[in-house]
């Protein structure tokens, strides 16, 4: 089972750009809006982003993370 997880913020156009996409290519994601909830501050902090959008993608095979909306590498992992 895969999990994706897409860290925003308000004003971000790429955040944006990317849950469009995402929903185009029917992926399931959760969103965690990191002015809204500190704790997704300190995780975003983790990953070792610096912006957003930062996305964790878990499966199976461990977990990756895509800094910024990088269609060719979200394409890569999830099998688009």
């Amino acid at each position: 089972m895969r999990k994706v997880v897409i860290y925003t913020q308000e004003s971000c156009s790429p955040c944006t750009a990317e849950k469009l996409w995402l929903k185009d290519n029917g992926i399931e994601f959760e969103e965690r809006n990191i002015r809204e909830n500190p704790t997704y501050l300190d995780e975003i902090v983790e990953l070792g982003a610096s912006a957003t959008p930062a996305t964790l993608i878990e499966d199976e095979n461990g977990s990756q993370v895509v800094l910024g909306f990088d269609q060719e590498k979200l394409s890569e992992i999830l099998g688009l």
